[in-house]
């Protein structure tokens, strides 16, 4: 029970608590009114503080900077991946960037940046060395050094002009420029013992189309904001600015009309099925990797007839990158496709058979080739094509009011990391096409055979005469060349350093461009012009192939492990790179870096047979160069080629068993002569080398001729040559002991010899006197 005093005690304090809190929010409104009143003076002051600092930057940028450009569009809503803190390094701060992108830096008067260590240290303070540091750290493999001192690499800045797309060309208000970063000091050589340090694209950076009007210039060719997705409208526009301004330049490899065989089929992607081309429609192509997969999805004689009728393709049967091509032809606006594991069946060899023939058609008359070059297997989607298919990559930075960003891999670049240009079968796809679209990781390219757009990068134009832009520096494959040997050997050196799942598909993967070939410089059938990859009306030129020097000398095998099949003077029978080049080739104390052009002077093997499928041997009709060669004082050391048609008895080779198909039969001569590695010559990765061909009538020997030949296994002292053609040259040769003149180099192919047949082992050259007075030998060669 509580005590009256108690009781009373608290009622008086529930009596006066209102009165008490009265008082105590009188006096706290008057504190909190001089809080705020505080409050708003603090306010105002810094708001005046940032009004005078916006109009000393409007003032800034209205003394350089015109009224909107009607060719500039409105700034982009999508901001994600814009930085936009405007702190700099005291460096970079000195940097007047507004300048630079007006005028321009010449690359020999390249801005110092500083070491890439201080760069990278910055990166979190300054908005320029952060956009440097975002593309070093995403595209070198900096974990690879990471114990390296990167104090001692320097790093600086110069700017290159984009070109111009418009008239009048030469208007200075026309000119837009990109950023370079380079490396201008390498303390030690790091550059030179660590690869890792700056491997990847170029460090190119782009001011964003945006702030053009900034310049007073249009938005020709500044950068562009890269969506989550593909713009098809952006795409449609570079497929209609190609088909207006560029006509029969973008035409088929052939430059004459052409149609697709009835026995082609396509997936029509309304219907779903897959369906006999009908005449005279358009339609698209697929180039992709397979990754190993396939059998699950594949076009087959059990399934062909479900897959005939309409909705008979089930889109849930098919991997990524197929389902992203078909939507993408919807998208587009149009109707059939043809990929190569839907139209062809697949377990019938008699139809891949008919169809691989036709492959130079079906991508030579393709509207357009869709390039998965984005995908390692057939599973990965077409990045771009749906939402969430791919990351966006364009990191922007605002620096001193300005948006940039680092430039992402330009199609070269793109397509030389990429998995898709490493497969033999992807080279004809994009050589045929006359249009293709490249769907990578960072973005999507168009390339036709006049110019190239791609999303991050303003560069739509009519193709006007002396329009220009820097990404036309960066075509990925140009075919056909104006020369029919040109033509031919460019594709084999694209073509051989590619990778096949099945070797013995080698031939098969060229045969669109071999096709292409003849047709286009009317060489007859084709089954009868190239044989073995190899065009036999020049056969002069196209025996003097080398391997690379960094592939190793191993033979093609059967999947059952049985012997070749291509005889030893076909590249197609070898694996790895195959290059086509000069007498330069042994000048060099180093093989590489060479691009001379093969060269006949004259042939000096004729008539040419060859043992065809049926074991009959056949002759050749092979295209011979004549010309007059010019000797001072060299006539009694003139080689006289051994010319005839061959006796049938000639034509048969005294062992029990018959010769294989592909064998090469010709009158020529043999000679046999010491050779000698230059010892320290090649870097230790090459597989094949320089040797001196040494005369062995003489004593000491004398140099007579060079040789590139394989350095492993290890070869005799010497070795058999067989004379092809002439051809000229100097310093191959000890020019103490021969006159050099035109034509004094003979074409000789080193080989190895097993019961009258021959292999070849590698390719040299022989000044002709040295050959003749080495009591050359005539023969009948029989090369396998």
């Amino acid at each position: 029970m509580i005590s009256p005093v108690i009781h009373e005690g608290i009622k008086a304090q529930l009596t006066d608590a209102p009165k008490t809190l009265r008082q105590v929010s009188n006096h706290g409104l008057v504190f909190v009114g001089i809080i705020g009143g505080a409050a708003l003076v603090v306010c105002a002051f810094w708001l005046s503080v940032i009004r005078t600092c916006k109009l000393k930057t409007n003032i800034a940028s209205s003394e350089s900077a015109p009224l909107l450009n009607p060719d500039q569009p409105q700034a982009h809503s999508q901001r994600d991946h814009t930085v936009t803190s405007t702190l700099l390094c005291p460096v970079c701060a000195n940097l007047d960037f507004h300048k630079i992108f007006l005028d321009g830096i010449p690359p020999k008067e390249e801005i110092p940046l500083g070491s890439l260590s201080s760069i990278l240290e910055k990166s979190y303070q300054c908005s320029f060395c952060r956009l440097i540091s975002f593309h070093v750290r995403r595209t070198w493999k900096l974990d690879e050094v990471s114990r390296v001192d990167l104090s001692g690499l320097g790093l600086g800045v110069y700017s290159k002009n984009c070109g111009c797309i418009r008239e009048p060309f030469y208007q200075p208000e026309f000119r837009c420029y990109r950023l370079h970063v380079i490396k201008t000091k390498d303390t030690g050589g790091l550059w030179k013992k660590h690869l890792a340090l700056g491997e990847g694209s170029p460090l190119i950076i782009h001011l964003l189309q945006e702030d053009a009007f900034k310049f007073g210039r249009p938005a020709d060719l500044h950068g562009r904001r890269v969506k989550n997705t593909v713009d098809i409208g952006l795409v449609r526009k570079w497929i209609s600015l190609c088909q207006a301004n560029h006509g029969d330049k973008c035409g088929n490899v052939w430059k004459m009309y052409r149609k697709l065989p009835e026995f082609v089929r396509v997936v029509d992607v309304v219907s779903m099925a897959v369906v006999p081309v009908p005449s005279g429609c358009r339609y698209l192509t697929l180039s992709y990797v397979w990754g190993g997969i396939g059998a699950e999805y594949w076009t087959t004689k059990g399934n062909l007839a479900e897959r005939s009728t309409p909705g008979g393709l089930n889109a849930l049967n098919l991997p990524g990158t197929i389902t992203d091509s078909i939507l993408f032809v919807r998208q587009l606006g149009e109707r059939y496709l043809w990929i190569d594991a839907l139209c062809i069946i697949q377990d019938d060899l008699l139809d891949k058979s008919v169809q691989l023939r036709a492959m130079d058609l079906v991508y030579g008359l393709s509207h357009l080739t869709i390039v998965a070059a984005g995908a390692m297997t057939a599973r990965d989607p077409l990045p771009g094509c749906r939402p969430r298919t791919r990351t966006l990559q364009q990191h922007i930075e605002v620096v001193q009011g300005l948006h940039l960003y680092v430039a992402p891999p330009r199609l070269g670049e793109a397509l030389a990391q990429s998995t898709w240009n490493t497969r033999c079968w992807t080279y004809q796809e994009s050589a045929l096409s006359h249009r293709r679209i490249y769907f990578t990781g960072p973005q999507v390219y168009f390339e036709c055979r006049c110019d190239i757009f791609c999303e991050d990068i303003v560069a739509e134009s009519k193709g006007l005469p002396l329009s220009h832009s820097f990404l036309q520096s960066s075509f990925g494959e140009l075919f056909i060349y104006l020369d029919l040997v040109a033509s031919y050997t460019v594709a084999v050196e694209k073509f051989t350093p590619h990778n096949l799942t099945v070797e013995s598909d080698i031939v098969d993967a060229f045969t669109g461009v071999t096709n292409a070939l003849a047709m286009t410089f009317e060489l007859g059938d084709p089954d009868k012009t190239f044989q073995y990859g190899m065009m036999l009306p020049y056969m002069h030129l196209a025996l003097i192939w080398q391997h690379d020097p960094q592939t190793p000398r191993a033979r093609r095998l059967l999947p059952d492990g049985g012997s070749s099949p291509w005889p030893s003077w076909a590249w197609a029978a070898w694996r790895g790179g195959v290059i086509y080049r000069g007498v330069d080739v042994y000048l060099r104390t180093r093989m590489g870096n060479l691009s001379s052009a093969p060269s006949v002077d004259e042939t000096l093997v004729d008539p040419w047979y060859i043992v065809d499928d049926s074991g009959d041997t056949v002759q050749l009709a092979v295209h011979q160069v004549s010309w007059v060669v010019l000797r001072v004082n060299e006539e009694e050391h003139a080689y006289s080629a051994p010319r005839g048609t061959l006796d049938p008895t000639e034509l048969t080779l005294d062992i029990h068993r018959p010769l294989e198909p592909g064998t090469l039969v010709f009158r020529t001569t043999c000679s046999h002569f010491r050779i000698s590695r230059r010892s320290g010559e090649e870097p230790s990765a090459y597989a094949h080398g320089l040797f001196d061909i040494l005369s062995i009538l003489s004593f000491p020997p004398i140099w007579v001729g060079t040789a590139v030949l394989p350095l492993e296994p290890a070869l005799p002292s010497s070795l058999d040559f067989i004379v092809l053609s002439r051809t000229s040259s100097r310093s191959v040769y000890d020019e103490g002991n021969f006159m050099g003149y035109d034509g004094c180099l003979l074409h000789v192919m080193a080989v190895s010899q097993d019961e009258g047949l021959m292999e070849r082992v590698g390719l040299g050259v022989i000044h002709e006197a040295a050959w003749v007075v080495s009591r050359p030998e005539k023969k009948v060669v029989f090369l396998r």
